[in-house]
């Protein structure tokens, strides 16, 4: 259990104990001060709770293991391992191009300003249809939106690789489209996350 959840679980188990020393002890609550006390116990302090754990469980919700821990995204976390360097997740993923910890939310995020806002939004759809509607089969599922080059950008943008690499100055024109949008990325790097022919797959078994 990491450090913040055990700060949070003690203070609801504190909260907890407070608020029912409050409730079933009348006596407590008699001068000015005890009274203001009761109020910081049976308002504040919950309130306090509520705010902590739940900005607990949003930095969770970022975690690579949170993104797995449907059994309809297991096929997606499968392909991360794959050992053909052409399939982009796994290669991002196995060497550590983006943070194994959190690879999904790194690729999957829309880098602006309400950008991990919509992507929680996104979360509770998610949610909504595996528990009241028909989820559809790993290999169907889609983005709600074309892939932006952006969230490429906010880690390629600017290194070397893909400044000076050579199918990117090839064409003088390329590398302007593709910081602007014009010419996306998986246009080139078609193979992301290969679910359909897992089972013909060899993957690597190195620790990440």
């Amino acid at each position: 259990m990491e450090h913040a959840t055990i700060l949070v679980v003690s203070l609801m188990g504190m909260t907890i104990i407070l608020i029912a020393v409050v409730v079933f002890r009348p006596e407590v609550r008699v001068t000015r001060g005890e009274k203001m006390l009761a109020f910081l116990v049976v308002f504040t302090l919950p309130i306090l709770c509520t705010g902590m754990g739940g900005a607990n469980e949003l930095h969770q919700s970022m975690s690579t293991q949170f993104c797995l821990s449907c059994h309809i995204m297991e096929p997606y976390g499968k392909s991360l391992r794959v050992e053909d360097p052409t399939h982009l997740a796994a290669a991002h993923f196995q060497n550590h191009l983006v943070p194994p910890a959190a690879a999904c939310y790194t690729c999957h995020t829309n880098y602006a300003m309400f950008g991990g806002l919509k992507a929680k939004f996104n979360g509770l759809r998610h949610m909504y249809i595996y528990y009241f509607g028909k989820p559809p089969a790993p290999e169907d599922i889609t983005l709600y939106e074309p892939f932006n080059n952006r969230e490429c950008l906010h880690c390629h943008a600017g290194a070397r690789s893909f400044e000076e690499g050579a199918v990117h100055t090839s064409d003088p024109d390329l590398l302007p489209a593709l910081k602007a949008s014009k010419t996306s990325c998986i246009s080139c790097h078609s193979v992301v996350h290969d679910v359909k022919t897992l089972n013909e797959q060899k993957f690597w078994k190195g620790g990440v």
